[in-house]
């Protein structure tokens, strides 16, 4: 798996897709193609009914082919900062097709003419694997539109295009590494600010041995472009190191990212050490249940996430 954005790893899996609509996957199978547990999977099923619709008497339930791009369009929406009721309800929704420009289904009719010819231009460039190009274009949104807008109306369809590409032909792993990687790449040289408005800065960690950092760089971008001094510890950060930052620096506000339950470690509330005033505990990531966790508050996205940071700061 990246460790960047989440994508499936190229690693062993069953036979990949070749057209055939009678193809069926197993539960380990699925869940070596996400990068996810088993377990998730079958959370998946109970809680949201995505799940295997193929079943053979004295058999195991099987996923089809749909029902494989469903989940990949469902983790694809998780790991951009879709809350998991959200995405399964979009995923079930979805019509799937074998449109190249949108492989799922999922590009919004709504969405405006320029969003739709930006992300045209940047999918085919993306398969031409010009990295040259793919970087101006991304740049040249970041400047124009701002981070927030270029993630939520560009980037996050865009990749979901090129990982349904994966879906549909088992190739274009390169290109979503190539995409990724240069998305963190200018997200992360943004995040830098030189006029903070806030005197503490915001700290912002994937908690413990969370390795996807791609959601919660777009949120520190776009915390910068509103002069919002962070401390961004970004992916791995043991509890420890949390709370050693969280004593010497005061934040006024706590961003922890959880992309999987088994991250999401309630022992951080307990371990957070006592300042004054205390901070907002903001929670973010499909890894954190909706109940909320000693007074700490439930981002679903990256738009509230920034909101909930804002009101923190009195802004």
């Amino acid at each position: 798996m990246s460790h960047a954005t989440g994508f499936p790893s190229s690693g062993p899996t069953e036979p990949l897709l070749s057209g055939e609509r009678g193809a069926k996957f197993t539960v380990a199978g699925v869940a070596r193609r996400l990068g996810v547990a088993p377990g998730t999977l079958r959370t998946w099923d109970r809680r949201y009914g995505v799940g295997p619709s193929e079943h053979c008497a004295g058999e195991h339930r099987k996923y089809s082919e749909v029902d494989l791009a469903r989940l990949v369009f469902m983790h694809k929406l998780i790991v951009s900062g879709v809350g998991p009721a959200q995405a399964a309800s979009s995923a079930l929704a979805m019509v799937v097709s074998t449109n190249p420009i949108d492989p799922t289904g999922t590009i919004s009719k709504a969405e405006n003419v320029d969003n739709r010819q930006t992300i045209d231009t940047l999918y085919r460039t993306v398969h031409s694997l010009d990295r040259h190009s793919v970087d101006r274009l991304i740049r040249h949104e970041f400047d124009t539109a701002g981070i927030a807008q270029t993630w939520n109306e560009i980037l996050v369809p865009l990749l979901i295009m090129v990982g349904n590409d994966w879906v549909e032909t088992g190739g274009a792993i390169e290109m979503e590494h190539m995409l990724s990687e240069i998305i963190l790449s200018r997200l992360s040289e943004r995040i830098s600010v030189s006029t903070p408005i806030n005197p503490n800065p915001v700290l912002l960690a994937c908690l413990g041995e969370e390795s996807h950092s791609l959601a919660i760089t777009a949120l520190a971008a776009t915390l910068a472009e509103d002069n919002i001094h962070v401390q961004f510890l970004g992916a791995r950060t043991p509890i420890i190191a949390i709370c050693e930052v969280a004593k010497r620096s005061a934040p006024p506000a706590i961003f922890l990212w959880a992309q999987l339950e088994e991250h999401a470690d309630s022992a951080v509330f307990s371990a957070l050490p006592v300042t004054r005033p205390a901070p907002r505990v903001i929670l973010g990531g499909p890894g954190w249940s909706e109940s909320t966790y000693g007074g700490a508050r439930i981002a679903s996205n990256l738009m509230e996430a920034h909101q909930e940071i804002r009101s923190a700061l009195g802004i």
